[in-house]
């Protein structure tokens, strides 16, 4: 149960901005609205560096999107996506604490690994949402905790968008037995591909999935080099 909140400007609160930011984003912006930096600064005068506060509570779980995230939004907004750990509550923040970062070089590993897509929904870093034009993918690398069916607990480290991340929280329980049973429910052809894909510790991909997922990756500026070098072997 999270411990009640407190009023996000009570002068008589001393907890710190990052605190306090949490308590602003649930009491003023509310879950799935905008706010401005300029609305953030004005409701902190004077705390300096309160946009990395707010960055912080992604480490707590929480979600708020710039417009890298959803192209929707303009420099200037943030969207409050999804409220994480009550960090307001000193044992919920505690139990929370984030782990020790993900180096770039595991980071890199992780997200080669995995063909540099989701793992859950399979989209590739910097496309288009089918269902959403406007929301580009941005992958991260999570830890995951992996229950088995024998009740042992594992972390892992897999690559999710920012959707997938952002439907799952930060701390979300995998069933294993949930997963055997989704498995079963496959007809027997898609149950192999999958269990060659369990083998490899990995989703599959075609040639032409990593070729897309590669034209992805170049900058924007330079696909149009890739276009002509193509059109020019036809």
């Amino acid at each position: 149960m999270k411990a009640e909140a407190p009023r996000w400007d009570d002068p008589g609160y001393s907890a710190g901005s990052m605190v306090r930011g949490a308590l602003w984003l649930v009491q003023v912006v509310g879950e799935g609205n905008t706010f401005t930096k300029n609305q953030l600064r004005d409701a902190f005068p004077g705390v300096s560096q309160i946009d990395r506060r707010i960055r912080d509570l992604r480490d707590y779980g929480w979600v708020v999107y710039s417009n890298t995230e959803d192209a929707g939004l303009s420099a200037e907004d943030q969207r409050f996506v999804k409220e994480g750990v009550a960090v307001w509550d000193a044992k919920a923040r505690r139990d929370s604490a984030p782990q020790k970062a993900i180096s770039s070089k595991e980071r890199q590993a992780i997200l080669a690994r995995d063909s540099y897509m989701c793992t859950l929904c399979g989209i590739a870093g910097g496309e288009p949402y089918p269902d959403d034009a406007i929301l580009t993918a941005v992958l991260s690398v999570s830890r995951r905790t992996l229950e088995h069916a024998d009740g042992r607990k594992e972390l892992a480290l897999v690559t999710e968008c920012n959707r997938c991340r952002a439907g799952l929280g930060g701390d979300d329980m995998v069933s294993i037995g949930a997963v055997i049973s989704a498995v079963r429910d496959l007809e027997p052809r898609e149950q192999r591909r999958i269990a060659r894909w369990m083998e490899r510790g990995r989703r599959g991909t075609t040639e032409l999935d990593r070729a897309w997922t590669a034209f992805l990756r170049v900058p924007f500026d330079n696909r149009q080099a890739v276009i002509d070098g193509v059109s020019a072997g036809d």
